[in-house]
């Protein structure tokens, strides 16, 4: 049996463990309204995406990070950012205005080549623009059953609250854009931001698959994903196609160059067309390591990388990929050629240069 004094210890902690918890909780802030932390240790810290903004480097990472080199990778700085939900993808098709998204369904844009940043949209606000969007929808077509379902949707994530990240981003120029992420989330500007439109219902993604990647290859736009999903854009038909392929595993990117596609995923696939997505040939990579990063070096190659660190090159048009051996291989989820031509990757520990050969 309890004395009283224990009784008096037993309600003493569940005195003081209630005002901790009420003290966490009135302390808490949301990652999408508290500021990235500036840290000397960012440059680092896990990075997930890279691109040029005009001659700068603008990596992007953990914690809202995002961290920008003027004299190609060499030295960092970080940018100021208004939130510190992870990012995972950067794009900036002029040397001055870019964005870049993440966690939480976040949208940051810079005006400035990446030195500044300010919050365009977040995940609070998209099951909002779903249900909005395709009620109207559904108030001018009442008898088409595909926007009751959208509809759904879009109050599902409002109920469900901000926790879909986008995954990757691609704008044309300083107008259109897109961004797209898990569960079939596609969005799209044609107002540099200022506002998006929903385009579920623009995609042939039924089972509703992961959205990874979102690339241009000069003469069409592809989106690749999970379980062999690959979409490409139809401007007549004002949609994302399916396009098929012969592997049903999940893409994490695709590059290409004008009447050139690549596609990469798991367990080392690549697979490569040159006629638009009718056919479809393996690149044979000897790996069986994940690729997920890529891009078009200054002389047209293909340089991939993996999750083991490998870096994998395609010369010309044949279907071997030869590996190029890298001291100290890391993690690579994105990479970039700066404009002096040195190649910077990006992953699990920072930023840093590789040799090109």
């Amino acid at each position: 049996m309890c004395s009283h004094k224990n009784y008096f210890r037993l309600a003493l902690g569940a005195l003081l463990a209630m005002l901790q918890g009420f003290s966490q909780a009135s302390s808490y802030v949301d990652v999408l309204d508290l500021p990235a932390r500036v840290s000397a240790l960012a440059v680092s810290s896990p990075l997930s995406g890279m691109t040029r903004a005009g001659d700068r480097l603008v990596a992007v990472g953990q914690r809202g990070h995002i961290l920008f080199s003027d004299d190609t990778g060499k030295h960092w700085q970080q940018a100021a950012v208004p939130i510190s939900a992870d990012l995972n993808a950067v794009s900036f098709p002029s040397a001055s205005q870019g964005w870049a998204v993440g966690g939480d369904g976040v949208v940051l844009h810079s005006s400035d080549a990446g030195a500044t940043w300010r919050k365009q949209l977040d995940g609070r606000e998209i099951g909002d623009l779903l249900v909005q969007h395709y009620s109207a929808l559904a108030s001018a077509e009442p008898g088409n059953e595909q926007w009751p379902l959208l509809v759904a949707e879009g109050q599902r994530l409002v109920a469900q609250g901000a926790d879909k990240p986008l995954l990757d981003v691609w704008f044309a120029n300083d107008k259109l854009g897109y961004v797209v992420g898990v569960f079939n989330l596609i969005l799209r500007t044609e107002d540099g931001g200022q506002s998006w439109t929903p385009f579920q219902d623009r995609t042939d993604n039924p089972q509703g698959f992961h959205l990874n990647a979102i690339a241009s290859t000069g003469d069409a736009l592809y989106i690749a994903g999970e379980q062999g999903l690959l979409l490409k854009w139809d401007d007549a038909g004002q949609r994302f196609a399916a396009v098929q392929t012969p592997y049903q595993g999940s893409f994490f990117g695709v590059l290409g160059k004008p009447g050139e596609v690549l596609v990469y995923g798991l367990r080392g696939n690549v697979l490569r067309s040159t006629d638009g997505g009718l056919s479809w040939a393996h690149l044979e990579s000897g790996l069986h390591f994940s690729i997920t990063a890529g891009i078009v070096d200054a002389h047209g190659n293909y340089r991939l990388f993996t999750q083991g660190g490998q870096m994998l090159v395609s010369q010309g048009t044949g279907p071997q990929l030869h590996l190029v051996q890298q001291p100290a291989p890391t993690p690579v989820a994105g990479a970039t050629q700066s404009a002096d031509g040195a190649l910077v990757v990006v992953g699990s520990r920072g930023a840093r240069t590789l040799s090109v050969e």
